[in-house]
């Protein structure tokens, strides 16, 4: 009885806020990356998911799953809660993700109400980071993390989950055998259990082009990362940099593009991660981005 009363009075707050707040689904749009307010969804979570909907975003992606929980609520209470505030958990990222959890992962991912479960760096403990060099690589074979992929994505599939396999810069340089990573899946993988959100950030970072691979591997890009670069190679609120996104816009329907997430890894010069958000989303406005 003491906790139906809680909830009622928590639901009670919630809708007091949006109302006072205007938040309404007809006044937000676009997609924001959780990961961007990181340290903030750790120190209150049910705050900042307020604040981003306060700000005007529609779509959300989680990146903050840990022992069967969503920013320390079930996947049960996380949909309930993101839906009162009228917004959207299209996808998650799940890095600690195995042959042997992946199920599990999976029914959480559903039954929090996630659309795509998106494979953020090379799985089962592959993925390395030299500290020293900020240098990104992985210590299994592309071979070896295909055919993972293609298992992950099947079973994704079966528990009602579309796989994603997110990119970094390290995927489009040849490796020790001269094959580069990214082709490498995009041409092995199954498209119907495994594409790709490509990060337009780290796509550029790498040298290579959004455009060339819309048009050399169309429809395998379901999701984006948007982030802009600034003249020193950083990360930047979306229109404040140097990235040409209204002509990768153009592109949208070649790559396959059905969400697309705004994302800020690092913020720089003061500024906040809540207020780099509120930036970004006037950019993707000004830039066309719906």
């Amino acid at each position: 009885m003491k906790k139906a009363i809680q909830r009622v009075f928590q639901a009670t707050l919630i809708l007091t806020f949006i109302a006072t707040h205007n938040i309404s689904a007809q006044n937000q749009m676009g997609g924001l990356a959780l990961y961007t307010v990181r340290d903030d969804m750790g120190t209150n979570a049910k705050a900042t998911l307020q604040a981003v909907a306060e700000t005007g975003y529609k779509n959300i992606e989680a990146a903050g799953y840990k022992g069967g929980m969503y920013y320390g609520m079930s996947p049960k209470d996380f949909k309930s809660y993101v839906k009162q505030l009228n917004l959207k958990p299209v996808s998650t990222h799940q890095s600690d993700v195995t042959l042997e959890n992946m199920n599990t992962m999976f029914a959480d991912a559903k039954a929090a109400g996630f659309k795509y479960f998106v494979v953020p760096i090379p799985p089962m403990g592959w993925f390395n980071y030299d500290n020293a060099t900020a240098t990104m690589s992985m210590s299994c074979t592309v071979e070896e993390l295909a055919k993972t992929l293609d298992v992950m994505g099947e079973q994704a599939r079966k528990a009602g989950l579309k796989l994603l396999y997110h990119n970094h810069d390290f995927e489009f340089k040849k490796d020790a055998n001269g094959v580069i990573p990214i082709d490498y899946l995009l041409e092995n993988c199954n498209p119907k259990y495994v594409n790709f959100q490509m990060d337009l950030f780290w796509v550029t970072k790498a040298g290579a082009d959004p455009l060339a691979y819309f048009k050399k591997y169309p429809k395998r890009f379901k999701m984006w990362h948007v982030k802009d670069m600034d003249d020193q190679g950083r990360f930047a609120p979306v229109g404040k940099g140097t990235i040409n996104f209204a002509k990768i816009l153009k592109q949208k329907k070649l790559s396959g593009m059905k969400f697309y997430m705004v994302e800020q890894d690092m913020t720089f010069d003061g500024m906040k991660p809540l207020d780099a958000i509120k930036i970004s989303h006037a950019g993707i406005k000004k830039i066309g981005f719906k």
